[in-house]
């Protein structure tokens, strides 16, 4: 009986110490391994959503060229007596507006701007106002900008006004800065054609290129970004920009593709594109989603080097999207050298732009555009989402041409659509027999994909091309939208990607925008309506990576690796020989808290310790821009005994701890 007791309380004991230490996770301190690359995390941005015009970039006039076809009065509304004509100023733009009097001094002539969704201003804010006019039959005639709320139960709709005499034959550049009066989510913007005196009187006036940017852009640029946009682009502190795409490199047509040459140059003279995503899903279709090119290739470049970031541009292969087109020859340019040259020029010729000497014919106009310094690019992508050996010719010959003229540059090439299958393979032995720099990996997928895929690139071959993953979310079924129960699962699949770094160089969430009035796809990082915003759960969680990636991975043992298709406590570890800590990231996916000792073998000491916690809890929980802050990281000391860590992680939680040697 005495024996019998004594083991059965042996075995108590041994039960107890098991649940009090559900989790061991062990790192070793003294072996730094694989550098984690600077381009670690990043950000990928493509126009869709209205990411670009009504969303990063500032510009709040709607079709401020009159190109919308095939009604070039698109997002206005004209009263009186005004036409549009083609032989303008800009000959890439060459609409415009000619507005002429009605006759009568209670008869008026004029245009109503309804910008994206509405045009956002705050109470005291400065908005700058531009505009090309003349005044063709000579004399002086005097535009009225307004901005009003057109259905105010106040006795006037205007809130904010200014005029400007149009005094010149020629066409002129015309400017004022207009104060708002009150803040308005969802203004207009209102022009009066008027006399001297402010009356309806008689006369002509031609107006092109209407604009309206807030004074207080991105780093005070007059061509800018919307501020608190690009704000959280730059706390995230991405290692690397992706863009312009996506699809839209390639375009619904060849012609239809994003061509960089269009974005580059006066913004005055770029030329509207028609978005590749105006007419995708018919069940959310928006008939007016243009491309204005104002947030163009020097945008982005300079955007990339202000937030820190390695610009990686994608280009177009000769491709049309696969997609939409399939295996029609005739959409794509032929797989020759020949056929291929407008793509391979391209390639070279934004090399040059980005990195040339201001001699240089793409160089001139980078400097000219000022910034006379290189961009310093290093990256380039060559086609998107592409595959099968439609993709693989081409890429072959666009990339021999692009490693003949500049060996530095890193060639990016993609295994397709698919995170698996047949296409995948054939698209990754394309990339390693072509020696690709990186592949580029797109994975949508549920939540069950994430747990079969916990040591995803535990497998990989350490010797070929470096994985880009350049485009994934987790789309938890049935509900496709941006919440908490899916973005837990997110933090545990790249603590894989981190611990695997000697094989991930590049990982970027997408997509990155969406306004809540103009969306197409979801889950997306960052919503936001015209004048606030929300940075999602998963913009939480790729900050928190990117913020504490570290310099090495350290090794780490986990005493209950979960297993494939099951939740777990995953875990991932780095030195940071800048700041002198170890990090070390650790996610609960499972409905109940866990104890978890982290033991730092070869730790003697820790000056300080701290964890970051973001709660992850509330499944259905997400942020919105009526309650942007309901999901954040909260930060608390940590107790370090030793060189062991003893927590509890709460359920559906993801925890950053640093420690300072």
């Amino acid at each position: 009986m005495k024996l019998k007791n004594m083991i059965l309380g042996a075995a108590l004991a041994m039960s107890l110490t098991a649940t009090a230490q559900d989790n061991v996770i062990t790192v070793n301190t003294a072996k730094p391994g694989a550098p984690v690359q600077p381009t670690m995390y990043g950000i990928f941005f493509e126009d869709i959503n209205f990411a670009a015009d009504g969303g990063l970039y500032g510009e709040l006039v709607k079709n401020r060229s009159f190109e919308f076809t095939p009604d070039h009065l698109l997002g206005w509304q004209a009263f009186g007596k005004v036409e549009i004509l083609d032989d303008g100023p800009f000959d890439k733009n060459p609409h415009y507006a000619r507005l002429r009097t009605m006759g009568h001094g209670d008869w008026w002539t004029g245009l109503v701007n309804e910008g994206f969704f509405g045009i956002g201003v705050e109470r005291d804010k400065e908005y700058r106002f531009s505009v090309y006019a003349r005044v063709p039959d000579g004399g002086t005639q005097m535009l009225r900008v307004q901005l009003i709320e057109p259905y105010t139960q106040e006795e006037h709709q205007e809130f904010t006004q200014a005029d400007i005499k149009v005094t010149s034959r020629d066409w002129q550049k015309y400017t004022v800065v207009l104060k708002s009066r009150k803040t308005a989510p969802k203004a207009q913007l209102r022009l009066f054609l008027c006399n001297e005196n402010g009356r309806s009187g008689s006369g002509v006036m031609d107006v092109e290129h209407v604009s309206l940017f807030p004074v207080d852009t991105w780093k005070g640029h007059e061509n800018g970004m919307r501020r608190d946009l690009a704000q959280a682009l730059a706390d995230m502190k991405p290692g690397v920009f992706r863009f312009p795409g996506g699809c839209i490199v390639e375009g619904v047509t060849l012609e239809n593709r994003y061509q960089w040459k269009n974005s580059v140059g006066p913004v005055e003279n770029r030329p509207q594109n028609k978005n590749r995503w105006e007419s995708t899903f018919t069940y959310r279709y928006y008939p007016d989603y243009f491309q204005s090119y104002g947030l163009g290739f020097y945008e982005f470049f300079l955007l990339s080097e202000e937030i820190g970031s390695e610009p990686l541009p994608v280009l177009n292969v000769g491709m049309a999207c696969q997609y939409q087109n399939w295996n029609n020859e005739s959409a794509h340019a032929p797989a020759t050298e020949e056929g291929l040259k407008e793509y391979i020029d391209d390639c070279l010729d934004l090399i040059e732009f980005a990195n040339g000497s201001t001699d240089t014919k793409w160089g001139k106009l980078r400097a000219d555009m000022g910034h006379p310094e290189p961009f310093n690019m290093k990256l380039l992508g060559i086609g998107n989402e592409q595959w099968d050996e439609f993709y693989f010719k081409r890429v072959r010959i666009v990339a021999d041409a692009v490693r003949k003229a500049h060996p530095e540059i890193k060639i990016i090439g993609t295994s397709g659509p698919d995170s698996e299958g047949h296409n995948f393979e054939i698209g990754w032995e394309a990339m390693k027999r072509q020696k690709a720099d990186l592949v580029d990996e797109h994975f949508y997928r549920p939540i069950s994909w994430f747990k079969n895929e916990w040591q995803r690139y535990d497998r990989y071959d350490r010797t070929g091309p470096k994985v880009f993953a350049g485009e994934y979310a987790c789309h938890d079924r049935g509900k496709k939208w941006n919440h908490a129960g899916a973005s837990i699962y997110e933090a545990a699949f790249i603590t894989g990607i981190e611990r695997n770094a000697d094989v991930v160089h590049m990982a970027t969430y997408a997509p990155l925008f969406s306004h809540v009035d103009g969306w197409q796809w979801r889950p997306d990082m960052i919503w936001y309506d015209n004048l606030r915003v929300a940075k999602s759960a998963s913009y939480w969680v790729q900050a928190l990576f990117a913020q504490n990636k570290g310099t090495n991975v350290l090794p780490i043992t986990n005493s209950n690796f979960p297993r494939k298709g099951e939740d777990g406590v995953l875990a991932s570890a780095v030195w940071d020989g800048e700041t002198g800590e170890y990090i070390v990231k650790v996610a609960n996916t499972f409905g109940e808290a866990k104890t978890v000792s982290i033991v730092l073998q070869g730790l003697k000491q820790a000056a300080e310790a701290k964890a970051i916690t973001l709660d992850l809890s509330n499944y259905d929980g997400e942020n919105t821009v009526d309650n942007p802050h309901l999901i954040e990281p909260r930060e608390s000391a940590v107790q370090v005994s030793g060189n062991t860590i003893s927590t509890t992680v709460p359920a559906k939680t993801f925890v950053v701890y640093k420690v300072k040697k």
